[in-house]
C-alpha cells in the first residue's frame, strides 16, 4: 500500500515539477476561468439562468478528461497564481487539494449534507440541527403541495445548492423541479475534484428557513478550525453576511472577534467590523466540540438571536484553490494544518 501510494503522489507531483512547467502551461486554457466556477468559492446559487452553450459543454466534456492532479495543478494556478507541491505540502490550500486526491473516508458521510445530522445529534444534540420538512426520494407535485409558505430547498452533494422561498405562491413546483434536476444532475466532483463527494447520492431536501427576531436571514459563521493540539483548536471566523442579498460582505474574525485585515475568495472586507453576536461563547463551544476529532474542519453555524444551528461540516473549502488576501495567509494557515 504504501508503494502505491507513493507513486500515485509522484505522479501527481510530476504534473507540477519545473520541468514540466512549459507543458503545464501549454494545456492551461483547458480550465477557463476556474475561480469564476460556481460552488468553489462560495456563490449562494449554482449554475442557475441560461442552458451552457454547445462551445461550453464542449469545453466542460474535456476538462472532465484531465486527470485530477493535473487538472487541480491548473485550477490551483488559475486560482492563486502559483503551481501546487503535491509531495511536500506547505500552503493550506495545497494541503487542502491532497484531501481532495486522498479523502479520510470519514468525509463522505461528514459532507453528505442530509447523513451528517445524525452526527451532530449525537455530537451536540437535535436541537442544534435546522428542522428538515422534507427528504423525499422523488420530488412531486404532492411533496411541493404539502410544503410549507416558507422554506429552503437544498441539495446534499456539493456545496451552494441552495434556493430560498420566502412566499411558496411566488414561485411553483415547475420552476423548482427544474432547479432541483439541474442539481441532481451535476456530478459535484468535476467541479474541484473533490474525491469524497463521488460517494453521496445525490438528494434534494427541504429545512425550516431560519429567520432572526427582524425577519432576517442570519449571517453564514464559517468556523475555521484547527485542532489536534494543547490548548484546544485555533479558530478563525469568517461572517459571511447578507448572503442572498445585494451587499455581500465576508469578514474574517479572531476568537475575540478582532476584525482582521484578511479576504478570502470572491468576498469583500465590510469597512467596519460587525456586532460582536451575543451568544459568541456559545457558538465558539459549539464549534470545539465538532472540530475536536480532526486537525482541520470548516464547521458552519448559524447563531440568530440566542440559538445556535448547524450548518455544514466542509474539510476542503474552496477545493485547494481559495485566493487570500494577502497571500501570505495561505502559508500561515498552512503551518496550522498536519
Amino acid at each position: 500500500m504504501t508503494i502505491i501510494k507513493t507513486a500515485e503522489l509522484a505522479a501527481e507531483d510530476a504534473a507540477v515539477a519545473p520541468e514540466n512547467m512549459t507543458s503545464l502551461q501549454s494545456v492551461d486554457s483547458a480550465v477557463a476561468a476556474p475561480c469564476e466556477m460556481p460552488g468553489l468559492h462560495g456563490g449562494a446559487h449554482f449554475a442557475q439562468g441560461q442552458a451552457p452553450s454547445t462551445v461550453r459543454k464542449i469545453k466542460e466534456a474535456a476538462k472532465t478528461l484531465l486527470p485530477d492532479a493535473l487538472f487541480l495543478s491548473l485550477l490551483h494556478h488559475k486560482c492563486t497564481g502559483r503551481y501546487p507541491n503535491l509531495i511536500r505540502p506547505v500552503t493550506f490550500n495545497e494541503k487542502i487539494l491532497q484531501r481532495n486526491l486522498h479523502p479520510d473516508p470519514r468525509y463522505i458521510e461528514l459532507t453528505d449534507k442530509l447523513l451528517v445530522r445524525d452526527y451532530i445529534a449525537r455530537k451536540i444534540g437535535d436541537k442544534h440541527l435546522i428542522p428538515l420538512i422534507a427528504a423525499p426520494d422523488v420530488f412531486t407535485p404532492e411533496v411541493f403541495d404539502a410544503l410549507p409558505d416558507a422554506f429552503v430547498m437544498k441539495a446534499n452533494h456539493g456545496s451552494s445548492f441552495v434556493e430560498v422561498v420566502r412566499n411558496k405562491s411566488e414561485t411553483s413546483f415547475d420552476k423548482l423541479k427544474k432547479l432541483a434536476d439541474q442539481w441532481l444532475r451535476t456530478e459535484f466532483y468535476y467541479v474541484g475534484r473533490e474525491r469524497h463527494y463521488r460517494s453521496i447520492e445525490p438528494r434534494v431536501f427541504f429545512e425550516k428557513l431560519l429567520l432572526d427576531q427582524r425577519g432576517q436571514i442570519p449571517a453564514d459563521l464559517k468556523m475555521h478550525c484547527f485542532g489536534g493540539r494543547p490548548g484546544g483548536p485555533i479558530i478563525y471566523i469568517l461572517v459571511i453576511s447578507d448572503r442572498f442579498g445585494t451587499a455581500t460582505h465576508g469578514d474574517v474574525y479572531d476568537v475575540d472577534w478582532n476584525h482582521l485585515d484578511i479576504a478570502i475568495g470572491d468576498y469583500k472586507r465590510s469597512a467596519a467590523p460587525g456586532p460582536r453576536p451575543p451568544n459568541l461563547d456559545a457558538v465558539l463551544d459549539i464549534a470545539v466540540r465538532l472540530c475536536e476529532d480532526f486537525d482541520y474542519v470548516r464547521v458552519d453555524l448559524y447563531a440568530p438571536d440566542d440559538r445556535v444551528y448547524f450548518g455544514e461540516l466542509t474539510f476542503t473549502p474552496g477545493a485547494g484553490v481559495l485566493p487570500f488576501t494577502p497571500d501570505s495567509i495561505d502559508y500561515e494557515w498552512g503551518k496550522l494544518m498536519a
